[in-house]
């Protein structure tokens, strides 16, 4: 295999840094792209090149960009923006200028399940513009990884489940998700990455091995945290959107969250195409969670 020049946005993120590692375990050279200087300079000591652009400078971004044979794509999560959405757009849409200014020919887009609709489905959305201003680019050819619900998501319930001895979420008990852990689409990114076998606009579906309900998940986390019998609380839209925003949200983006925590109750952000699988079981994942339960 060839060695090739891969550059990674978001690089110390969670899918990122999985990605950027396993490409260099290939024999591949890798440029980080990321915010935080700890985590790029582990990296570094594992071979790879480190930049910090900033990712709504096109210009920047696009020679960070030059000579790759391929770039990882993503919108970062910012939710303090006081305008998330037109946060999502600007970055969207100087990730698309620095493909232009680069001339690179091939990337992975990280977007979501429920990105072939534009609108009613809340950040998801913007991803839905990201992926058709990307596919405008002449000669791009793009993998646009639909992402399934991150397990990672299910931290976010840590806060209810201390204070209140349940798991609470706006999502219906009985609603069959495919929630995947973030590793896997690390790896399944540095292998379509690697082997540059894709041509155009192609749609990856991905989530994990199997579907869950919130019902499921909630016996899980109990197993996992000594408390059998744990209950799961579908709390209503307005308290879920109260408590983000008692959390430190901004109204809009608790606005956008409870949209698309009701799009998925609603049927509206299911799959398109059969799903590509991860490998992580959400019982291997929750040893993880069980650890940061029983932190102070």
């Amino acid at each position: 295999m060839s060695q090739k020049t891969f550059t990674i946005m978001g690089a110390t993120g969670h899918i990122g840094h999985v990605l950027s590692e396993e490409l260099l375990k290939k024999g591949h050279q890798v440029r980080a792209l990321g915010r935080d200087p700890e985590k790029l300079s582990r990296l570094k000591a594992k071979g790879a090149e480190t930049l910090s652009p900033s990712f709504g400078d096109a210009k920047a971004l696009g020679a960070a960009f030059q000579g790759s044979d391929g770039v990882f794509l993503l919108i970062p999560p910012s939710y303090g923006e006081p305008d998330f959405s037109a946060y999502q757009i600007a970055t969207g849409e100087a990730i698309a200028a620095a493909v232009k200014i680069s001339g690179v020919k091939n990337a992975v887009n990280l977007s979501s399940i429920g990105a072939d609709k534009p609108k009613g489905n809340g950040p998801i959305g913007n991803l839905h513009r990201m992926e058709k201003n990307l596919e405008s680019i002449a000669g791009l050819n793009v993998v646009h990884l639909r992402a399934a619900y991150f397990m990672e998501n299910l931290f976010y319930a840590l806060p209810v489940l201390k204070g209140m001895g349940v798991v609470g979420t706006p999502l219906r008990a009985d609603l069959k998700i495919p929630m995947v852990a973030t590793r896997d689409l690390g790896v399944v990114s540095a292998q379509r990455l690697s082997a540059l076998d894709f041509q155009g606009a192609e749609v990856l579906e991905y989530g994990g091995p199997e579907d869950v309900t919130m019902t499921q998940a909630t016996a899980l986390i109990g197993e996992a945290i000594g408390k059998p019998g744990l209950p799961y609380v579908q709390f209503p839209y307005e308290d879920a959107k109260q408590g983000m925003i008692g959390a430190g949200m901004t109204p809009q983006m608790a606005g956008l969250m409870i949209e698309m925590n009701q799009a998925f109750n609603e049927g509206r952000l299911e799959p398109t195409r059969t799903l590509g699988r991860g490998t992580t079981h959400l019982k291997e994942f929750l040893s993880g969670f069980a650890a940061a339960y029983r932190a102070k």
